[in-house]
């Protein structure tokens, strides 16, 4: 191993070992070590890869609240006092070096009962044995957030497996949203386990976890045959909660910030409308969709909660207002697009 892709590939094959000595603040949720950033602080911003899925390579890593991304090799350097690759490469070589690293590798977590590294499969299998959520403790979890826009993309099980933060596999109910490509084929499915004494999220470790391939993808709503216009936005809740008010608009719930800025519109698509959080990782994510939207020829405006989310502003506000202010906001937006023209 004497250059920095074969020491990456290296340290990628013990992902989980590395992040459990170099990011010690983290936790493994499903697939990612989570942390707060790629100096090892606590929190949830950075996520690890541990093993390919999907395509896609172990031990890469994104910050969500940054957009930075990287290898395990820059995890290293951001930790030295003085990172020369010299000195990157001693300490990569140094941990690879450790006994007992192939026996982590080889311990394989029964996370749903597969090991398939195409969970495509997997959440595919999960979907189908859901069932609408219609009278069910999804519809209590959603209308209980004032939202009233469902549709077949979402369903409901009554007891999803999950690994607690203790390793110990449990079961909750769950809301499940199926993930689609644009040709309309299921890549995942994002679940949402629910308190059923509360009819809210549960108080879990990470209760919202996605099992297949979500980036460019997303959660969708369609009302017939595509539309010109499409909202995206981040999370399930703050999408519907538009959809709310404007039932019959199409919708693409991208649930993270990451996945917000990865998000592939849909070739019929003329107008995007980005439904971003009030936060810096919603300006990231909405400035990164905007240049490829754009690059598309799509014509792109930017949503803006009064809070944090449109969830927020939906509850505190109510429907007639949140409808009244977002009519204003797209007409407004459309008056100085016709004026540029």
């Amino acid at each position: 191993m004497n250059n920095a892709s074969e020491i990456s590939r290296a340290l990628a094959e013990q992902a989980e070992a590395f992040c459990r000595s170099w990011l010690p603040a983290g936790r493994k949720i499903g697939n990612y070590w989570i942390v707060g950033n790629k100096h090892g602080d606590p929190g949830r911003s950075l996520a690890v890869r541990l093993k390919q899925s999907a395509g896609r390579k172990p031990g890469k890593w994104v910050d969500h609240a940054s957009a930075e991304h990287g290898d395990l090799l820059d995890i290293i350097a951001e930790q030295l006092p003085s990172p020369t690759w010299q000195a990157v490469f001693s300490e990569a070589r140094r941990f690879l070096g450790q006994p007992g690293l192939r026996s982590i590798q080889n311990t394989v977590e029964q996370n749903g009962g597969t090991t398939n590294p195409d969970r495509s499969a997997t959440a595919r299998r999960l979907l189908a044995i859901g069932r609408p959520i219609q009278a069910t403790l999804a519809e209590r979890y959603l209308r209980n957030r004032g939202i009233t826009r469902f549709g077949p993309a979402l369903r409901y099980h009554h007891g999803v497996y999950f690994r607690d933060e203790t390793g110990q596999r449990r079961q909750l109910p769950a809301l499940l949203a199926a993930i689609t490509d644009n040709a309309g084929n299921v890549t995942g499915c994002n679940r949402t386990w629910l308190d059923p004494s509360r009819s809210c999220v549960a108080s879990i470790t990470e209760p919202k976890r996605v099992i297949g391939n979500l980036a460019g993808n997303a959660v969708r709503f369609q009302h017939g045959s595509g539309s010109d216009d499409l909202i995206a936005g981040e999370g399930l809740e703050t999408v519907l909660s538009i959809g709310t008010v404007f039932p019959l608009l199409d919708l693409a719930a991208c649930l993270t910030a990451n996945h917000l800025g990865q998000f592939i519109p849909p070739e019929h698509t003329k107008r995007l409308w980005i439904a971003r959080d009030n936060d810096d990782a919603g300006a990231t994510a909405a400035q990164l969709l905007r240049q490829r939207a754009e690059d598309l020829g799509i014509a792109v405006f930017d949503l803006m909660p009064v809070r944090n989310d449109f969830n927020d502003d939906l509850r505190e506000d109510g429907d007639i207002a949140l409808r009244a202010r977002l009519q204003s906001d797209i007409e407004n937006a459309l008056t100085v697009q016709q004026a540029k023209a």
